[in-house]
């Protein structure tokens, strides 16, 4: 490139004469599967450049010869680099490709080859993983060696291709590949597998199987939530997408909810996956910062928080195209690119760095060397940008072929003409006008613009005429001539008046002109600087009459209101006229909501007045929502004080709210004209906290144990709970006692207690109530309930067990009944000799009753035989054992047979 600028023509030619290269494909990073069947990487490089230009490749900064010397890996197809054969060893690396032609050379981005795999799993055995029922559980994935580390988890469950579902109880993290279960059941039982796909290189693999057993334990305990997938300190890009995983273990399954510290969660979040992923999509600079997510269950809770830092990929603020420049000038050429972190900025010409000051090449009396092809780079550690131009300079007489004088020239009588003269010529063209053969100078009606504009002011008949601009610089002069012709000014004369309507009516407004009778006039109308657009704004706007330009408005909403503009338009000039068009409705929403004097019941609301839309506001509805809406677009009206709130009010007490309840409010206002649309909602707060007045209900229970005593209640719904750490007082005595017994349950959602005491006695009547109570103090008792505790199992086996043998399949059995009072029924239990395993039992219901019937016995068999009583707490002790035998089966006393005629069977 050292003769380049012999090479490139140096006169004022057009960019259709020749250009420089200029990318239209370039190389893309690419990872190459190890297993590839296609032997072969191609990358890609295309520039568009007349003469066509002609392509070389690097590796790593270093040239790739392929002209030099045959290549058995590398060739050339037009501009593409073709890899044949790739292996790790010798084709990794950053590649570049270099366009070149004579104007100048440009070289593409980096683009990086590497080469992916996914190696299989191990193939050693995988341990049993034992867990109680109820405990929570992790398989660890453990995937292989992999390229690139971008992977997608799932697992299978027994066999291929059975994959679990995720639910609330289970979790596969796409960070660990490892399977979380919060709470084991026995469903859980089975053999699992990690599935490992690879989007890049599409291969999967999976592990070898873990058999995970349940053990089970009754009853289940309860475990609190414990966090086990956190999600780390994090970098994003802005705009870019996303996704925070956090998971925990427990029982009751644990509930997720995630919370940005110090802020509001942006407002392009979703979560997913019952709560276990917080997606923030399309990610910005404020979206930094630290987040939070929770767990928790009636147990107890966990918290997990990690900071988000947000970067940015580099980006241009200002940068250079190609351009022309004259011979001898001055010339600044900038680069400004914004990103985190701030990215580094150089320059190349023709391929080759150039040193800047703080992205910017100044140059000083330009010449031919200068001309070539720039290339400016921004980079950080996110990424590379380039910007390419071609900087030509040139030297040429003046020449009006491409940008001649205009040839016909319209201006309005009494108006301003402006008649430009733009050679093409370096250096600098000094330019002249000329009126015929008057030599034109600046006065008060004409003016000569530095860029060799003529300007005439105050248009007259006898400014008609031909007018001829003269260029003249070291190389040589050029002129161009135009004539100029002088119409009828345009001139309003029907202006618009104001206009006053109410929302809903109709509204004209009337515009006339007269013109020139030889232009064509056309009317626009405008609503402060927005131009109506009669064809997509039909439902409102309407041209009534294009030669006059009155306008319609039909079904005026408050959004029609402000000044309108006629503009009566020719060719040549145009004036304009406008109006004022008051639209009066109901108000607008009122502004800046805020809260604050917050107490447990009440709170003081405060507002900025919205517009009154020119009519006066009359009153404001207030709104509040409760965090328990079960539609989050449900809204309900506060209770005030004072109850009505006038129109000239910006604050206003609410009262009867619910203690430690969350809210949001919004404010309403009306005028005489209707209902405006509500305020954006407060921003939400919680009231403070309160003793509890709501009492459990449906106290009930009894025995079922021996021993015990169950009490049971209907739990107060939470938003009733008042305050934190909500639970119950259970109290309870017997019917004769006078000293209440007082226990405290700490769950909230608690239904039941059981009272364990060996000393109770059986089947006694007591009495129960139940409170609530919270960190302000202890709520009222429920109303009192009378429960029985639990009866002992009978202490008595039944006596002077007998029977006999109906037939060879029944028999009936006698007993004496037990004395025993709380005596709910027997049972009989009957077995053939030998074969108590398969016994079978008639259970009686009626504790009076002292035989029953035993049928689907077998002939010719010893049965033995007990019976025992029972209750609700358990069976008795069993009778002594009886025996019977059973009747031998009877033979056929006829034949039974089917004949023509019909023959009754009788048998034995």
């Amino acid at each position: 490139w050292k003769n380049e600028e012999e090479q490139v023509p140096q006169g004022c030619l057009t960019y259709e004469s020749g250009f420089g290269p200029v990318f239209e494909e370039q190389p893309m990073d690419t990872i190459y599967p190890e297993e590839s069947p296609e032997e072969k990487i191609t990358m890609s490089c295309r520039a568009r450049a007349n003469p066509p230009a002609t392509y070389r490749w690097r590796l790593n900064g270093w040239d790739i010869k392929l002209l030099e010397q045959e290549d058995e890996h590398y060739s050339l197809e037009d501009g593409n680099l073709v890899i044949t054969n790739p292996d790790r060893n010798n084709h990794v690396g950053k590649y570049e490709c270099v366009a070149q032609n004579m104007y100048g050379t440009i070289v593409s981005r980096e683009a990086i080859v590497r080469f992916g795999y996914l190696d299989p799993f191990s193939t050693e055995e995988r341990d049993a993983v034992y867990v109680k029922e109820g405990q929570g559980a992790v398989l660890l994935c453990a995937p292989p060696p992999h390229y690139p580390d971008e992977l997608l988890f799932r697992w299978m469950l027994n066999e291929f291709p059975v994959f679990i579902p995720l639910d609330k109880r289970r979790f596969v993290s796409q960070t660990t590949g490892n399977l979380y279960i919060s709470r084991v059941d026995s469903s859980d039982l089975g053999n699992y597998s990690c599935f490992v796909s690879s989007p890049s290189i599409a291969k999967s693999v999976f592990s070898k199987f873990i058999s995970l057993v349940p053990i089970p334990e009754r009853p289940t305990r309860k475990y609190p939530a414990d966090i086990k997938v956190k999600f780390p300190d994090s970098y994003a890009l802005v705009g870019q997408n996303i996704t925070l995983e956090c998971f925990a273990l427990g029982n009751p399954i644990p509930e997720i909810r995630w919370r940005k510290v110090d802020a509001e969660l942006p407002a392009n979040h979703e979560v997913s996956m019952e709560k276990a992923l917080l997606h923030l999509i399309n990610v910005q600079q404020e979206d930094e910062g630290t987040y939070e997510c929770e767990a928790i269950n009636s147990k107890g809770k966990d918290r997990h928080r990690a900071r988000l830092y947000v970067d940015a990929y580099p980006e241009w603020v200002e940068h250079f195209s190609s351009r022309e420049a004259d011979i001898g000038s001055n010339l600044t050429m900038s680069c400004l690119a914004s990103g985190k972190p701030k990215p580094h900025v150089r320059w190349l010409k023709n391929g080759v760095l150039v040193r800047h000051v703080k992205g910017e090449l100044k140059f000083t009396g330009l010449t031919f060397e200068h001309s070539g092809m720039y290339q400016c780079i921004a980079e950080n550690k996110h990424g590379v940008i380039y910007a390419s131009g071609e900087l030509r300079v040139i030297a040429c007489a003046p020449t009006f072929e491409h940008n001649p004088v205009k040839e016909r020239v319209l201006g309005a009588k009494n108006g301003r003409v402006l008649m430009e003269c733009r050679p093409k010529a370096a250096p600098r063209a000094r330019l002249s006008w000329s009126k015929g053969t008057e030599l034109l100078s600046n006065s008060s009606r004409i003016h000569i613009w530095d860029d060799g504009t003529l300007e005439i002011l105050n248009v007259t008949q006898m400014d008609e005429g031909k007018y001829t601009c003269f260029a003249e610089n070291d190389r040589g002069k050029a002129n161009s001539t135009g004539t100029l012709f002088v119409t009828e000014a345009t001139k309003i004369t029907l202006a618009p008046s104001n206009a006053d309507v109410q929302v809903g009516e109709s509204a004209r407004m009337q515009c006339a002109a007269s013109h020139d009778p030889n232009l064509d006039i056309t009317f626009i109308w405008a609503l402060g600087s927005h131009v109506i657009d009669f064809d997509k704004e039909s439902d409102h706007y309407e041209l009534v009459m294009e030669s006059s330009g009155e306008l319609l408005i039909r079904n005026t909403l408050l959004r029609h209101a402000g000044r309108y503009t006629c503009t009566a338009q020719t060719i040549v000039d145009n004036v304009s006229a406008s109006a004022e068009l008051v639209v009066r409705g109901p108000p607008g929403p009122p502004g800046g909501v805020r809260v604050d004097e917050i107490t447990d019941k009440s709170v003081r609301l405060l507002w900025s007045r919205g517009t009154d839309n020119h009519s006066p506001i009359s009153k404001y509805t207030i709104q509040a929502r409760d965090s328990f809406s079960v539609d989050p677009e449900e809204w309900k009206n506060a209770n005030t004080l004072p109850a009505n709130v006038e129109g000239n009010a910006e604050t206003v007490t609410v009262v009867d709210l619910t203690p430690w309840m969350e809210y949001e409010f919004r404010v309403i206002a009306t005028n005489t004209l209707g209902t405006g649309e509500p305020s954006s909602p407060s921003p939400k707060i919680r009231m403070l906290e309160a003793v509890p007045v709501v009492a459990p209900s449906d106290i009930g229970g009894g025995g079922e144990s021996s021993r015990e005593l169950t009490i049971t209640w209907t739990p107060v719904k939470p938003q009733y709970y008042y305050g934190k750490n909500f639970g119950y007082i259970v109290a309870f005595k017997a019917h004769d006692d006078y000293q209440w017994r007082k226990v405290t349950v700490a769950d909230p959602e608690a239904q039941r207690y059981v009272h364990k005491d060996p000393s109770i006695p059986p089947n006694t009547e007591f009495h129960v109530k139940v409170k609530a109570f919270n960190n302000k103090g202890e709520g009222p008792y429920s109303l009192t309930a009378s429960l029985f505790s639990a009866q002992d199992a009978p202490s008595e086996a039944p006596s002077d067990v007998s029977g006999r043998a109906l037939s060879a399949t029944e028999a009936i059995v006698f007993w004496r009944p037990t004395l025993e009072q709380s005596i709910d029924g027997y049972q009989v239990r009957y077995w053939r000799k030998h074969e108590e395993s398969q016994a079978g039992t008639k259970v009686v219901e009626n504790q009076g009753e002292n035989q029953t019937r035993l049928e689907n016995m077998l002939p010719d068999s010893r049965y033995f035989i007990e019976v025992r009583a029972f209750n609700k707490a358990g069976m008795g002790p069993p009778s002594v054992q009886y025996e019977i035998h059973t009747k031998k089966a009877r033979e056929s006393s006829s034949l039974c047979a089917l004949v023509l005629v019909l023959v009754e069977c009788v048998t034995g």
